[in-house]
């Protein structure tokens, strides 16, 4: 699958070497990379189809100072969707009030009919890309609804929501940010990590280095705001496990057998 990296932080904070542990994780995610500075509404996207160890633009990027306090980083191992730029992550979208809505994800979704209407419209061919059109058309419906009443918690609630409906049967591992909020997600045990820093915290799909890192709740959306939670969802009871059929029929669609 894919590995996920997140940061929000109180603070800036020099990522250079944090990015470049992640990056260097790549041998095993060899089909692209991706990383999205954060700063209010406004997002740097940065991604090749090619992998991280082998990028000269990224050994570039990483040799000149890179201070944020809010970034979302990936490296993908393509499942669903050829290996182009079109699919690599995050993504990216916004909504009716203006809002950027980025998106990363580790995992698959292998039967959601709620999502396979947006295989028309996205621009390219990943269920990642669909599960970010169809959270944003449940929050353009709120919007438009309920425009004096769509606030922040209603924002929450809306996320969650989405994820409740797309957890059944599926590994929805997702780090969300809208321009304020950084959302995150796990169903698959033993696959996100995380550590508190001084003013802020870092998620990875593996601990980066030996210090304390704790295992992600599962089943349960968090949600952060300069590096605190300000957001624990209702845990729900859908824990992706693996069905080696399934996988293997998915691998062989991606391969062409």
């Amino acid at each position: 699958m894919c590995e996920l990296l997140a940061v929000s932080s109180g603070r800036k904070i020099k990522v250079n070497a944090l990015l470049k542990t992640f990056f260097d994780r790549s041998d095993e995610h060899p089909n692209g990379w991706g990383l999205a500075i954060l700063d209010g509404n406004n997002v740097s996207l940065e991604r090749e189809p090619v992998k991280a160890k082998n990028s000269l633009y990224l050994k570039n990027r990483l040799s000149a100072n890179i201070v944020t306090s809010n970034l979302l980083a990936h490296i993908r191992k393509a499942t669903v969707g050829d290996v182009d730029y079109e699919n690599t992550h995050p993504f990216v979208t916004k909504d009716e009030s203006g809002r950027t809505w980025v998106l990363m994800h580790n995992g698959t979704i292998f039967d959601s009919p709620v999502i396979s209407a947006y295989q028309y419209r996205q621009i390219g061919s990943t269920d990642s890309e669909r599960v970010l059109l169809y959270l944003v058309d449940q929050v353009n419906k709120k919007i438009l609804d309920d425009m004096n009443f769509f606030d922040v918690n209603e924002r929450f609630k809306t996320v969650e929501s989405v994820i409740a409906k797309l957890s059944p049967e599926n590994k929805l591992n997702l780090v969300i940010h809208d321009g304020e909020y950084l959302y995150v997600h796990k169903n698959d045990v033993g696959t996100l990590f995380m550590k508190e820093v001084p003013g802020g915290v870092i998620f990875a799909t593996h601990p980066l280095d030996n210090e304390d890192w704790t295992e992600a709740p599962d089943n349960q959306l968090l949600v952060y705001k300069d590096g605190e939670c300000v957001y624990k969802g209702h845990k729900h009871s859908y824990t992706y496990e693996e069905n080696e059929e399934q996988t293997k029929l998915l691998y062989l669609g991606f391969s062409g057998l």
